[in-house]
């Protein structure tokens, strides 16, 4: 009999686990990130400039999703002004910003409105113009990957996911909580990531708009590609380094 009992608890503590696990009920479930080259994961969601679908509302720009896990903040408030203070920048370069975090709407107006009467570093207050997005029921930052069991259950990491005019996912960092991200980076990597791509080009290490690009190869099996730029531009330092002058 108690050995009957004992299968029958087991069986049962084994079909909770099993749902748990098919469901994706379990609080310390890692969520996928959706990877390099895939589709953006769309969502409709509320925001501090209304209702967004996300990413078809912003169209054939290239887009930034900007993850925090809280609000009022102190490294999460400097980015956020900062992504504010470079918005003509971002611009320029036909990027919108779209940043998210599992706090509620009204949360985030109070902390939009807070960060818009800071004068960080005397250069000036802000305006912030991108949305910014309410995920209270951590849906999004499920879809998104950025619901991580070491960090938090409830609260997204701090990620960035760049993502072209077509809606697929470009390039991807995820930041530690003490440490800021890098604007500057940010505006580089979008310029490389558009460079190349209207291009079919590569950049080398370091490199920022306007230097000297790599060619994936050579232009035909023939030709021979000298130290000095040609007529198209084209140098080479080894023969499977060949550069190419910008135009």
């Amino acid at each position: 009999m108690k050995k009957s009992l004992f299968l029958i608890v087991l069986a049962f503590n084994a079909a909770q686990l099993f749902s748990q696990q098919s469901d994706g009920s379990a609080e310390d479930r890692n969520f996928r990130i959706p990877l390099i080259g895939e589709i953006a994961p769309t969502f409709t969601a509320e925001s501090t400039n209304g209702t967004i679908t996300f990413p078809d509302d912003f169209g054939r720009s290239w887009k930034i999703l900007f993850s925090h896990p809280q609000d009022f903040t102190p490294v999460c408030s400097s980015e956020i002004v900062e992504l504010a203070r470079l918005q003509d920048q971002f611009d320029k370069l036909g990027v919108k910003i779209a940043v998210i975090s599992t706090d509620r709407l009204d949360t985030h107006n109070q902390w939009k409105k807070s960060l818009e009467s800071l004068d960080l570093d005397n250069k000036g207050k802000v305006t912030i113009k991108f949305p910014i997005i309410a995920d209270a029921n951590v849906e999004i930052s499920k879809e998104y990957g950025m619901i991580h069991k070491e960090s938090n259950s409830t609260r997204s990491v701090r990620g960035v996911f760049i993502i072209d005019p077509n809606n697929v996912i470009q390039s991807i960092y995820f930041y530690p909580t003490n440490v800021g991200r890098n604007t500057d980076e940010l505006i580089r990597m979008v310029q490389a990531l558009q460079v190349t791509a209207s291009n079919k080009v590569l950049t080398p290490v370091n490199w920022h708009a306007g230097n000297d690009v790599l060619v994936p190869y050579p232009p035909d099996g023939t030709k021979q590609v000298s130290e000095q730029p040609g007529t198209d531009g084209m140098y080479a330092a080894s023969w499977y380094m060949l550069y190419k002058k910008v135009k």
